[in-house]
């Protein structure tokens, strides 16, 4: 049985890979990733503040203003606490790649390219096997539109391409106008790998403290359809790997992914929710489904239920809508007398 699979120019043991999260910043728990079955880890984002942090330019913009509005500093996280900060992580990145053999991969949390083009190369420095890029933003003001938005991602990755040589994979929101474009022209500017999509935590609204407060939901099996709907959509269209991060819990989550026509599939939240020892579970059941399917290779089912694999195209565009919305009605209608 061949669960090998290719990413960022790697060959990995199969596609299954540890998604950028928290817990990835203990070496114990990146080996116990290895020993379970992970193909790969991306280890936690280092966020553009934090880097700004680091230069004390962001220090001075918080501050300004305390004396009056002291209570206002508590909004911003304390990010010198978060994670191991910019010098920490390049060691983390170091001592991951002493313990494991698998592909680490450094995660970038941002969108300026102020600081991002020398801590890449800095990351490229310490050791990590590729760069995630994670594109994390709300488009807030009303005066930009979503041509310059787009054009900004793509000039960032046409800088990065050219600054580093360890591929470079960009992980993207789904609130896009015209996804399938971006997704080409992200790929021109050199992107190796999209990664699709990118979690927004929204806050919640505290209504008898008349706050806003975070919240932290984990994904669920459900978010996966929107995932397998445009990597199925891209296959085979973009010249870069696909990937597929939110809402895969299971192996049958997994074979969804590589038969929409993504090269791994990512994976967190099932980790925090049954520990690090799914992989080895999801795995085995990954074998046992294939095995009585038939599949010899991961290779062998990948695409097969794309967008220019399905002999009904129209399945991923805007004619199902009323397919689905009727088969609902039908399957609720009371049988007749």
């Amino acid at each position: 049985m061949d669960l090998t699979t290719s990413y960022l120019g790697f060959t990995l043991k199969n596609p299954l890979v540890a998604s950028s999260s928290p817990l990835w910043d203990s070496i114990s728990n990146i080996r116990a990733l290895e020993d379970s079955g992970a193909a790969a880890v991306i280890l936690p984002s280092i966020f553009e503040e934090q880097l700004q942090l680091e230069g004390e330019f962001l220090d001075r913009d918080l501050s300004r203003g305390a004396e009056s509005f002291g209570e206002a500093l508590s909004y911003f996280p304390a990010l010198r606490d978060y994670n191991l900060g910019p010098a920490g992580y390049l060691e983390l990145i170091r001592k991951a790649k002493s313990a494991v053999s698998v592909p680490v991969i450094a995660s970038l949390n941002g969108t300026s390219r102020s600081s991002w083009i020398q801590y890449a190369r800095e990351a490229q420095q310490a050791g990590c096997d590729a760069i995630e890029l994670n594109l994390y933003s709300l488009v807030t003001d009303p005066q930009q539109n979503s041509v310059e938005v787009e054009q900004d991602y793509c000039d960032l990755i046409r800088e990065l391409r050219a600054s580093v040589r360890v591929p470079l994979a960009v992980k993207l929101s789904h609130f896009l106008t015209a996804p399938a474009h971006l997704a080409v022209q992200l790929a021109a500017a050199g992107a190796d790998a999209l990664v699709l999509f990118n979690r927004f935590y929204q806050p919640d609204f505290d209504i008898e403290a008349m706050d806003v407060e975070p919240r932290l939901v984990l994904s669920q099996p459900q978010e996966l359809l929107l995932r397998l709907h445009w990597v199925a959509i891209l296959y085979g269209r973009v010249k870069a790997d696909l990937a597929i991060t939110g809402g895969v819990h299971s192996a049958q989550d997994v074979i969804k992914s590589m038969m929409a026509g993504a090269r791994v599939a990512m994976m967190t939240s099932a980790f925090l929710k049954n520990g690090l020892r799914h992989a080895s579970q999801v795995i085995c059941d990954l074998t046992h489904w294939m095995e009585e399917h038939e599949y010899d290779s991961i290779q062998q089912m990948r695409g097969s239920m794309s967008y220019r694999s399905a002999p009904n195209p129209a399945a991923f565009e805007r004619v199902n809508y009323m397919r689905t919305l009727s088969s609902y009605v039908l399957a609720t209608k009371e049988p007749a007398a």
